[in-house]
């Protein structure tokens, strides 16, 4: 019967749900119990901080900083995850958050630093905030060091004060380990075990889903101290999935945009506009502009296959690019089959102006920073979430120069064409993925391989009440029964889970 079938669905879901509940709970409540640093700091020390950057901080950065500071006091370990699209200032918030720890004293001392190591997702993302690092404490006595695979610098360098100079690897770990390094910023090169702290108070983690609990666990000191963890994310996660997948973190969002930014200008292209569009494309290009080109796949499909998607693929449009459209630019291509090394030295090129084009799947969202390249073309538009497609247009919002956004459709129709004018009307990435959760279901939802939940849970999730209720059920029994050694059903099953997924 279907009410039959519809209760099991709900009893499933909610009994998944409920799992992930327990096991982020548990976790929370393991780093609650571990000793921590307590940092008494006001915001009123922070403003002066907070006065010397480049913009005037918004109120939800101010409230985001408060979070962490009440944090700091507590006793307990900061675990929060702070959200906010891209360009609402999440690197200004952490570089305030480590001005904290870093004008703090170890307990009992009054001499010496607390540390705080900053771990992104690629080097190329580590070299930008190491620049903006510099820039926000290069009026401070303070040594901020850079870590990946490549090779290790420092800030301030003794030949020159204003700039930073390489070292070796071992010069710089015996500085770490001595806690003469205050920032450490870096890729996954900081958890390796010969990085050694004297006193690590704040781990900021850039793009969480690439950091688990194991991870977390290898930053705490040898003396059992654990890190406060700020982790940051740009992608717009619709409140109830944020309750499930981040239980073990607190949540604070940063929903407002800095002053001064240029919004982006969005257009929805149907294919009888296309000419049309990169005449203006060019007159951009021609000005000295860049361009990204977004598309759904990376290889043309099979065509002896039924089910074949048309979608466009990055190695074709850019052969179509160069030889009807834009011959006389540099285009390249970036996917996710590449090496890592091969996609930095892409990245770079394109960093660096010598490519004007850059056609790629959507790996490009995660934060590089190409201040110059100010337009963005989005094959396909429909087969993407409304929430990724948002994520992907920020790309552009880097530069001073005005952003364009070119939403490419391939069907006229005009359902398609109303789901993408959200784009031109939600005010913030928040809006548009509650928007996609409601509309489309959970499957549209930002790359649910991504999450490692079932379909049925993903459906569920659109229910607050029963996220909620599950949460609150999972915390009753860990309240009571904090290592579930009364449950031990329970225990096992978490344990198995454990071993399937981390949510990385």
């Amino acid at each position: 019967k279907s009410e039959h079938s519809q209760a099991a669905r709900k009893r499933f879901a909610f009994e998944e749900i409920f799992f992930i509940q327990l096991d982020k709970q548990k976790t929370r409540h393991e780093f609650r119990e571990k000793k921590t640093f307590v940092i008494e700091k006001d915001i009123n020390d922070i403003e002066n901080f907070i006065a010397r950057f480049p913009f005037t901080a918004t109120d939800a950065q101010r409230k985001a900083i408060q979070h962490a500071l009440n944090d700091f006091r507590s006793g307990h370990a900061m675990s929060r995850l702070l959200e906010g699209d891209v360009g609402s200032g999440k690197t200004a918030v952490a570089a305030a958050v480590s001005y904290a720890i870093t004008t703090s004293r170890p307990k009992g001392q009054n001499f010496g630093t607390l540390q705080t190591a900053y771990m992104v997702p690629t080097e190329i993302l580590a070299q930008q905030h190491f620049e903006s690092f510099i820039k926000y404490f290069r009026h401070m006595p303070i040594n901020i060091a850079l870590i990946t695979g490549t090779g290790a610098r420092k800030f301030p360098s003794k030949v020159n004060p204003e700039g930073w100079t390489t070292i070796s690897r071992s010069q710089l770990l015996k500085w770490v380990e001595s806690g003469e390094i205050s920032i450490l910023i870096g890729t996954h090169a900081l958890i390796q075990k010969s990085v050694k702290f004297k006193h690590l108070a704040l781990a900021i983690i850039d793009e969480q889903h690439r950091f688990g609990t194991a991870q977390r666990q290898k930053l705490v000191q040898k003396d059992g101290i654990l890190p406060h963890l700020l982790s940051m994310t740009a992608t717009p996660i619709p409140r109830t999935l944020a309750l499930t997948l981040y239980g073990d973190l607190d949540l604070s969002l940063l929903d407002q945009m800095p002053a001064g930014r240029k919004p982006i200008i969005t257009e929805i292209v149907t294919p009888d506009k296309r000419d049309n569009t990169y005449e203006k494309i060019r007159k951009e290009l021609e000005a000295g502009r860049q361009l990204y080109v977004i598309c759904p796949r990376i290889n043309e499909p099979d065509p002896d296959k039924e089910s074949a998607i048309l979608a466009k693929s990055v190695k074709e449009e850019a052969k179509r690019l160069k030889k009807d459209v834009f011959p006389e630019y540099e285009i390249d291509i970036l996917h996710s089959k590449m090496k890592p090394a091969e996609k930095e030295k892409v990245m770079l090129a394109f960093s660096n102006g010598e490519t004007n084009i850059l056609v790629a799947t959507s790996v490009v969202e995660v934060g590089v920073n190409v201040v110059n390249a100010s337009l963005i073309i989005i094959e396909g538009a429909e087969r993407f979430g409304l929430a990724q497609l948002h994520q992907l247009r920020g790309r552009v919002l880097r530069g001073t120069h005005q952003p364009y956004c070119f939403v490419f459709a391939e069907s006229k129709s005009e359902k398609t064409i109303d789901r993408l004018k959200a784009l031109r009307t939600a005010k913030n990435g928040f809006e548009l993925a509650e928007f996609d959760l409601q509309q489309r279901g959970s499957g549209e939802l930002y790359g649910r391989k991504q999450w490692g939940i079932s379909d049925l849970a993903m459906e569920a999730i659109k229910n607050l009440k029963m996220v909620e209720a599950a949460r609150e059920e999972a915390s009753k029994i860990i309240a009571e029964d904090p290592k579930l050694e009364k449950h031990p059903g329970l225990k096992s099953h978490i344990e198995s889970l454990n071993e399937k997924i981390h949510f990385e």
